[in-house]
């Protein structure tokens, strides 16, 4: 089945909802080009404490005075679900999403900016990355998985088969020495937040981290690049059972959206390369009705700056269809 990428570059809202609909399992999509109340990051922000949305910066600014002023009433409503949720302003398109009828479709998600990324791109008022705050860094990833908690509780309602992805694009620079914050630390707090996350849960990303690492986390899906990194990917073939054996799910992210990769490809080019991913993934000992019975498929990554806006992305997506289709018939 295919699912999508949160972040669409759609300027209208029904265009992107559509789109964000169109695919087996649909997801709600953050559009910051429409405004930048629905960016990832902004939708981290909204009311965590020391952080300010600039609107006409479109940035995210934090101040630790400001985080130590607003901590006493963050701890006040911290057991509070309804504190931690997208409020219409926050999300227009979120709010839009749960008035549709979601309850035919096989399954719905959502999605939440991960800690690490919204740790490392935010900067306190010395332009140090809120991650190296650990008294910060405690509460955003506590921050976190409650608004995580508190969107699958609203997707719930609308159907039973929910799931979440934490967006960690910024991942993949912990695994350099000069990181100042490692894998092992990452890998324990990431964990230990997986743990307060109540249903079904994942990470996606576009980079290229320690695969290892992603395998061994407490998750049930793994969403990335498989356009780019797929080769190496499969190159993990132990790792990779393991994770399907115990009930994993990866979501193959097969057609890219930029611009320039998706005018080189065909439907007969990327359809032979997940194919031939797949049977190298098979030809590892990883069995064929494992990998069928436990894939998505999925955009390689998403795009915001295209020459011709929304285009490719639209019809990147027709093609992710086609392509599912095929594989659908050809593996029954």
């Amino acid at each position: 089945m295919t699912s999508g990428m949160g972040v669409l570059p759609h300027t209208d809202l029904e265009k992107g909802l559509a789109l964000a609909m169109s695919v087996d399992i649909p997801f709600w999509p953050q559009l910051p080009k429409m405004r930048y109340e629905e960016d990832m990051y902004a939708q981290v922000a909204h009311r965590f404490p020391g952080s300010n949305i600039n609107i006409e910066k479109r940035k995210v600014e934090f101040n630790r005075a400001t985080f130590y002023e607003d901590l006493e009433t963050y701890l006040f409503k911290v057991d509070d679900p309804h504190f931690f949720q997208l409020t219409p302003e926050a999300s227009l398109v979120f709010h839009l999403f749960l008035e549709k009828d979601l309850s035919k479709y096989p399954a719905i998600r959502g999605q939440m900016e991960g800690p690490i990324s919204f740790g490392l791109v935010v900067h306190d008022e010395n332009d140090q990355p809120i991650l190296y705050i650990d008294e910060v860094r405690q509460i955003l990833f506590d921050f976190v998985a409650r608004k995580v908690n508190s969107q699958l509780d609203q997707l719930l309602e609308k159907n039973p088969n929910t799931f979440m992805f934490i967006d960690e694009p910024g991942l993949q620079f912990i695994f350099s020495a000069l990181s100042g914050y490692g894998d092992i630390q990452a890998k324990d707090e990431m964990n230990e937040m997986f743990s307060q996350i109540k249903g079904k849960r994942g990470i996606h990303l576009c980079g290229n981290p320690g695969w290892g690492f992603l395998l061994d986390l407490d998750i049930d899906i793994l969403s990335f690049n498989a356009y780019d990194r797929g080769d190496v990917f499969v190159g993990y073939a132990d790792r990779i059972k393991a994770f399907l054996d115990k009930g994993g799910v990866i979501a193959w992210g097969i057609v890219p959206v930029v611009y320039e990769d998706f005018n080189k490809e065909s439907f007969d080019s990327l359809y032979k390369k997940i194919v031939d991913i797949l049977d190298n993934l098979a030809s590892k000992g990883v069995g064929r009705d494992l990998i069928r019975e436990r894939s998505l498929l999925m955009p390689a990554t998403c795009s915001l700056v295209n020459p011709d806006g929304d285009a490719t992305v639209e019809n990147g997506y027709k093609l992710l269809r086609e392509i599912s289709e095929k594989l659908k018939a050809e593996y029954h």
